[in-house]
């Protein structure tokens, strides 16, 4: 796979990944309480909790989105430069 190749990647699977984060923050703002009431059948979880696991996990998520797609792609695109 050449460097041209990874940067692609790379670049794609950031923004994909960016993608299902917005999806996911979209549909927490836009369904929360429906979700909510999902969640609270099988856990017994306060409205806090349950905000909090969330934004928390979109939290986690993104930073390895940084770490494993963002960071490496600039890297590659500065290492690129002569």
């Amino acid at each position: 796979m050449s460097l041209d190749t990874l940067r692609t990647t790379l670049l794609r699977c950031a923004l994909i990944n960016y993608g299902i984060l917005m999806l996911w923050f979209l549909a927490f703002v836009m369904a929360h309480d429906w979700v909510y009431l999902l969640h609270g059948r099988w856990f017994r979880l306060s409205v806090e909790q349950f905000d909090m696991i969330h934004y928390a996990g979109m939290a986690v998520y993104k930073i390895g989105v940084l770490l494993v797609n963002v960071a490496p792609w600039i890297a590659l695109h500065l290492a690129r430069r002569p």
